[in-house]
C-alpha cells in the first residue's frame, strides 16, 4: 500500500498502494507470533493520527524506537526506509527481485531474523522484506520520519483493539477473556489480509453486495476497483484524478461520491470514493478476490475490535462518525523534500483546480500560509485545512526561482 517517490512525480495519499501491487515470496520457518513478556495480557499503546494513518513506535532488534504504519493491507513487515539496514547490519541478507506493475523490478532483501518489539509485546525471526531504496518517501508525505510497515504478523497475534476517538489501541493476548463492544462483523482472512463484505448503491440505482479489503494504512474512505468483471460504474459528477503511485507508476482514475455504503447496518451517505482505471489495473492485480479497498477515512469512523484468529471484527460509532466525507478542495499534493524533510513542497496539481487557476505550479516551495511561517503547520494540518469550507479563501507565501510570491487560493467543492 504504499506509494513510490518520484521528484518529478508526487504521490497522493488519497491511496497508498503498496502491498496490494507487490508481489514477494511466501515467507515461512521460524514461528511469527508477538508475545507478551511475563504474565502481561494485555497493553495499551498510544498512536499518531497522520492523514487518518495509525503511527506507532517499534523496536527492531534493540534498536529504537522507529516509526511504523499499522497496516492491515499488508502481509509480511515492509522496511521502506534504507537507512534502517546499516544500522541492523543487512549487509548478509539475500536479495531478491520485486516485480511491479509498469516496471521489471526492483531489489528487496529478505529477512526471517528480525526480533521486533512493540510495547511489551516482542517476535523473534518476523518475516521481513526491506526495500533497497526508499521508492515510497511515506515521510515526506506524512511530515514524520517512517521506516515501515506492520502488518499480519502483529494483527494475527492479538485482539487488537483500535480506538480511533482516542488515538490508542489496546492489543490482548488472544486466550484473554475481553469485553467486546458495537457490533460484531464476520471478516475473511485471505493470503494475510482481513475482507468484509458490504453493500453499495451503484450509479445505476441498484444496490449490490461487494467485497473489500480492510485496509488502515490507505488514508482514502474507498476504492471502487471492479463490479462483475469491469470496471466499477461511474458516478454522473466526476473528476479525473490521479489516485496515488506503485511500484508501476500513476494510478489515473476518477474521484466521485457514492450514495449508500451499507457496513454492518452502519449507513453512510455521499462517500467520496477513488475509481482506478479499469483497463491500467485489471491485468497487474488480482481483482477476483475483491471489489475494492475499505480505507481508514471510513474505519476511523468506529472504533474496532480485530480478532483475525476467530475472524470477525466488532465496531461501535465514535465522534467521527457523522463527520461528513470530504475530498481535497484545492487540488494538490504536498510533501516533504527528501534531503532535510523542513521544506514542503508542491508536487502534483490537478487540471482546472483552485490550486491551478492560483497559479501554483509543481515544485513551488510553500514558505507560509495565510501569514504564518510553516512552523505553525504540519502536513496533517494543512491537509484538513484544504477540505475545511467551500469559498474559504487562503492565502499562500511560496518561493519559486528565487523570488516570493502570494498567491490566493479560494476552496471549492468540486464533487
Amino acid at each position: 500500500m504504499l506509494a513510490k517517490y518520484n521528484p518529478g512525480v508526487i504521490i497522493c495519499l488519497r491511496k497508498l498502494t503498496i502491498c496490494t501491487l507487490l508481489v514477494l515470496l511466501t515467507f515461512s520457518g521460524h514461528g511469527q507470533e508477538f508475545l507478551f513478556n511475563r504474565k502481561r495480557q494485555k497493553q495499551s499503546i498510544s498512536f499518531k493520527c497522520i492523514k487518518n494513518l495509525m503511527v506507532i513506535p517499534v523496536f527492531v532488534n534493540g534498536n529504537g524506537p522507529y516509526d511504523f504504519v499499522l497496516d492491515t493491507g499488508v502481509g509480511p513487515m515492509i522496511i521502506t526506509d534504507p537507512s534502517i539496514i546499516d544500522s541492523l547490519n543487512f549487509g548478509k541478507l539475500r536479495k531478491i527481485k520485486v516485480l511491479g506493475l509498469g516496471i521489471e523490478s526492483v531489489d528487496a532483501y529478505v529477512s526471517q531474523s528480525l526480533n521486533v518489539k512493540v510495547g511489551s509485546a516482542s517476535i523473534k525471526y518476523i518475516p521481513a522484506a526491506v526495500l533497497k531504496e526508499d521508492l515510497f518517501n511515506l515521510s515526506g508525505h506524512l511530515g514524520l520520519k517512517i521506516y515501515g510497515l506492520l502488518g499480519y504478523s502483529f494483527f494475527n497475534s492479538f485482539i487488537v483493539d483500535i480506538r480511533y476517538s482516542e488515538n490508542r489501541l489496546i492489543i490482548y493476548d488472544r486466550d484473554t477473556r475481553i469485553k467486546y463492544r458495537g457490533k460484531k462483523i464476520p471478516i475473511e482472512i485471505e493470503n494475510q489480509k482481513p475482507y468484509i463484505f458490504a453493500t453499495i448503491d451503484v450509479p445505476n440505482g441498484k444496490t449490490v453486495e461487494a467485497r473489500f479489503l480492510i485496509d488502515t494504512g490507505a488514508s482514502h474512505a474507498l476504492s471502487l476497483e471492479m463490479l462483475n468483471g469491469t470496471g466499477f460504474p461511474l458516478p454522473e459528477k466526476k473528476i479525473k484524478a490521479n489516485l496515488g503511485m506503485s511500484l508501476s507508476g500513476l494510478i489515473k482514475g476518477y474521484v466521485g461520491r457514492i450514495k449508500r455504503f451499507n457496513i454492518g447496518g452502519y449507513v453512510f451517505k455521499d462517500v467520496v470514493s477513488g475509481f482506478p482505471d479499469f483497463a491500467s489495473i485489471a491485468d497487474k492485480i488480482d481483482l477476483s478476490k475483491r471489489n475494492g479497498n475499505l480505507g481508514a477515512d471510513l474505519l476511523r469512523k468506529f472504533n474496532i475490535q480485530f480478532n483475525y484468529q476467530d475472524g470477525f471484527i466488532y465496531v461501535k460509532p465514535n465522534g467521527f462518525r457523522k463527520v461528513p466525507f470530504e475530498h481535497d478542495m484545492v487540488g494538490m499534493v504536498l510533501y516533504l523534500d527528501q534531503q532535510t524533510y523542513k521544506r514542503v513542497l508542491i508536487g502534483e496539481i490537478d487540471e482546472n483546480s483552485p490550486a491551478e487557476k492560483a497559479g501554483l505550479q509543481p515544485n513551488d516551495e510553500i514558505i507560509g500560509v495565510n501569514f504564518k511561517s510553516m512552523d505553525a503547520y504540519s502536513l496533517n494540518d494543512l491537509t484538513e485545512m484544504f477540505k475545511s469550507k467551500a469559498d474559504r479563501a487562503i492565502i499562500l507565501e511560496i518561493f519559486r526561482d528565487n523570488q516570493t510570491y502570494f498567491k490566493v487560493v479560494k476552496l471549492e467543492k468540486r464533487i
